[in-house]
């Protein structure tokens, strides 16, 4: 089953390859626009954001409290994603295609609301195991 999964993923890399041909040569601006995006992003990612983000969480997660270390923790990997998910939509000017329905919302509005959504999730989930722990009773008797 592995061998065909790896040759499909194979085929489908080398599908993705081809389209990306003309793309590459069509100017020499898409091809500085597809190389900052193809490289420059996941340097950046990698390098910058990912060990900021982990180093932040280590630091959070050993500040707070036992009943509030998962929640604080799930809460920055889902912001982290919802913020990277908007970037690009944020960064406008490299935008493809304009998508009716998609492209006229305030996506800065959005990110907004979807991360209060999500912190306000960490504040309940970290209170109900405040209150779960603190009804515990202690393991030495």
């Amino acid at each position: 089953m592995r061998w065909v999964l790896g040759a499909a993923g194979a085929g489908l890399l080398g599908w993705g390859g081809f389209l990306l041909l003309p793309l590459l040569f069509d100017s020499f601006e898409n091809t500085v626009s597809l190389g900052g995006w193809l490289i420059g992003g996941p340097v950046l990612h990698d390098a910058v954001v990912a060990p900021v983000v982990g180093l932040l969480g280590l630091v959070i997660s050993q500040r707070v409290g036992r009943a509030w270390r998962t929640p604080v923790v799930t809460g920055l990997v889902v912001s982290a994603v919802l913020t990277a998910l908007s970037v690009p939509w944020l960064w406008r000017s490299f935008a493809p295609y304009v998508n009716p329905g998609l492209h006229d919302r305030n996506v800065l509005l959005g990110l907004v609301i979807a991360l209060a959504v999500v912190w306000l999730a960490v504040l309940a989930a970290g209170l109900v195991n405040r209150r779960r722990l603190s009804a515990t009773p202690p393991a030495d008797g």
